[in-house]
């Protein structure tokens, strides 16, 4: 009874703290529901959270810790069935294999990427036909890519076209720990993906070939040239299609990459910016500032334009979660509340975490909530107050700002470095200082010249205003090259294990949200969580889930089996293996032997010599060759189903196999093989449509 005592002494000094914990248990049971493999597993761990939460209500008398312990349970429960439900009610068809169809659908969006010269369609076919010229059926929604010069005019939402395709079902991860597009497509009602063939027929025009988002784009776009002009669209309207991939590499290299998305800091832009103008302008006219609370027209103008701005970039995710924000920010000005708390934080991740529950798995929602409970939790401290507050002497106080800005910038990074190393496998190292001369330039130079801009663009009267906005965005380009160009800007790290990202965030929460000396017991999972994120060892072998791309760990550097293996392959096995270091061709390597068809190399790894052979071209191996290497190999890798008779020493990774496992990675020190797939896993997006259907029909 002691310890229960002081149990209850702690719960009762957090208790102001306690409500923090609502959308953290809530996301505990949604990761549950996505790292569970089963509906067993799902069913089983909710009954187990039911009883803990039941036992707690009833087993123990009263007490606010018992009363703690039955919500977190019970919140825990509701999250992993709002996750499944959710799951269920996106249910649609996906390609179960590979097609070339010709393909007659609705526009349902265009997406136009102008630096890489492609124009994305999201379509809703009316009617397909195979190679063959039978009909056929395709998912109710998918994503089609085509050639700028292939998109032809009037094309836009509302049109009608036709165009063969080579259509594929959403791709999972290239291998372990990679992004998962298969999931997300799930949740978006996308079935399939491809690329289009011209001649593409337009059979009825767009009512509006450019909607707003896209006109307010291409009008931005032909004032300011170049990446500069990308950047001010993505700032306007969140479309980043127009920016040079060189220059986009840099700004992600810099950690600036976040300026490229609309997120929380264009939303307090765009409202602080209206909120200013409108009471100002308000303030001229005496008789209606001696009447009104101007504070309160001007958050109500804020909120309109944060709606406005929302709906205008598209209305991703990422925007309604900071539209949602900013909602409650202004609501607790209007109510003469503390305008930033982290109760507004955690009011703002339940209200996305109720209706899209799959946002939590996402980079985008962890940087996010990472970032402004690391701000909100650090500037709550009292010692904040004490060390960085308001001073007489000017000199002083500014002298204290910019230590607070870089303090916060440092917290910040270290907040979203776990998500960082989990999600892109990267970790940048000046990232804070950079951002401390970004985001004041961008907040407070580029987006008022470009508001101000736009407004004056039909008068024929912002020329000298683009001029300067280009100026400003070359400029933060150039801040962008020259941090990535750094020594060391940039550290790639391997694939860290699921447990150890779990454990940093659960350390970084603890510390975050509560508020006695107990919230150091975060320390030690923080710190073995990102020790092992920073430590975890690089994969000697990388397959892909199809079996035509490997990659051997060569030093420094990754060899790839096929010589030829596209950008975005080989930026991706790079991420997974840990090195920013290009790619070299397996077939140079003094430990393999490589012909048209066949590449043999030797790893020496763990006190040994391990042979490895992968197939290189669709064309066949002579049965009795093939079997004879396969009894030499201790692995061997191929992209077609291999005889029963090939029997490697240890592994055998043919298609048949692959199917199973999806990509996989291969550590030879202890051997270990991880795998994209595990045999068990039930979530939708993984198990094949035509066995969903049979057994719901069985």
């Amino acid at each position: 009874m002691p310890r229960l005592g002081g149990l209850e002494r702690w719960a009762e000094a957090e208790r102001n703290q306690l409500p923090l914990w609502v959308p953290v248990m809530l996301g505990v049971g949604i990761a549950a529901w996505f790292v569970l493999p089963d509906p067993s597993s799902w069913r089983a761990a909710m009954l187990i959270l039911a009883g803990i939460g039941l036992g707690a209500a009833t087993l123990v008398q009263g007490g606010r810790m018992a009363r703690s312990v039955a919500v977190a349970a019970s919140l825990a429960c509701a999250g992993m069935l709002l996750a499944w439900a959710r799951a269920e009610s996106v249910d649609a068809p996906v390609l179960r294999r590979p097609v070339i169809a010709t393909i007659v659908a609705e526009v349902e969006g265009v997406d136009r990427l102008a630096a890489r010269q492609v124009v994305r369609l999201m379509l809703r076919p009316v009617a397909a036909r195979d190679g063959r010229d039978r009909a056929m059926t395709l998912p109710p929604r998918i994503r089609v890519a085509l050639d700028e010069q292939d998109a032809v005019a009037g094309l836009g939402r509302g049109a009608r076209v036709r165009l063969r395709a080579r259509l594929m079902p959403p791709a999972g991860p290239v291998a372990p720990g990679g992004h998962d597009f298969a999931r997300a497509a799930w949740f978006q009602g996308i079935g399939a993906t491809g690329r289009g063939f011209a001649p593409v027929t337009l059979l009825r025009a767009a009512p509006d070939a450019m909607g707003l988002r896209q006109r307010l784009s291409a009008r931005i776009t032909g004032r300011v040239a170049g990446s500069e002009g990308g950047i001010a669209a993505a700032l306007a309207t969140g479309d980043v299609g127009a920016i040079g991939e060189a220059d986009a590499e840099a700004m992600r290299r810099a950690g600036l990459a976040h300026l490229l998305s609309v997120s929380g800091l264009h939303i307090t832009a765009v409202v602080g910016i209206v909120m200013v103008a409108t009471i100002r302008l308000l303030a001229l006219w005496p008789w209606l500032a001696l009447r009104l609370r101007l504070p309160l027209v001007g958050a109500a103008a804020g909120a309109v334009a944060a709606i406005g701005y929302t709906w205008l970039t598209g209305a991703e995710v990422p925007t309604i979660r900071s539209c949602v924000a900013a909602m409650l920010v202004l609501a607790a000005l209007a109510l003469g509340r503390e305008a930033m708390t982290l109760r507004l934080v955690a009011a703002g991740a339940l209200i996305v975490l109720l209706f899209r529950p799959e946002a939590l798995m996402g980079a985008s929602f962890q940087l996010s909530f990472a970032a402004i409970t690391a701000i909100v939790a650090l500037h709550e401290h009292p010692a904040m107050r004490r060390w960085f507050g308001p001073h007489p002497d000017w000199r002083w106080s500014a002298l204290r700002h910019l230590a607070a800005l870089l303090l916060t910038g440092l917290v910040v990074e270290a907040a979203l470095l776990p998500i960082a190393i989990f999600h892109f496998h990267k970790a940048g190292l000046y990232g804070a200082v950079a951002n401390i001369v970004a985001i004041p330039w961008t907040t407070f130079v580029a987006m008022p010249l470009e508001m101000i801009a736009l407004l004056l663009d039909p008068l024929g009267v912002s020329g000298p205003l683009w001029w300067l906005l280009g100026q400003s965005l070359a400029l933060l380009l150039g801040l962008a090259h020259h941090v990535a160009a750094m020594p060391g800007a940039v550290v790639a790290l391997p694939v860290a294990p699921t447990w150890s990202f779990a454990a940093a965030v659960v350390g970084g929460l603890w510390i975050a949200l509560w508020r006695t000396r107990w919230r150091w017991c975060g320390v030690p999972p923080l710190s073995l969580g990102l020790m092992t994120m920073l430590t975890a060892p690089a994969p000697d072998l990388i397959v892909t889930g199809d079996g035509r791309h490997v990659a051997v760990t060569t030093g420094k550097s990754l060899a790839l089996l096929r010589d030829r293996a596209g950008d975005y392959m080989r930026s991706a096995l790079s991420e997974m293996g840990g090195t920013d270091a290009e790619p070299v061709a397996l077939a140079d390597q003094t430990e393999a032997r490589c012909g048209q068809d066949l590449c043999v190399t030797m790893i020496a790894k763990g006190g040994r010599r391990w042979r490895i052979a992968a197939t290189r071209s669709g064309y066949p191996v002579p049965w009795r060759e093939l079997v004879a290497l396969c009894h030499r190999m201790d692995i061997v890798v191929a992209d077609r189903r291999l005889p029963e008779d090939c029997r490697p020493r240890w592994l055998k990774l043919d298609a048949q196999a692959l199917r199973r496992t999806g990509g996989v990675t291969i550590r030879l020190d202890p051997a270990r093989v991880d795998m994209v797939r595990e045999p068990d896993d039930r979530h939708p997006w993984v198990e094949p449509v035509a066995d969903r259907s049979e057994r719901r029909q069985s």
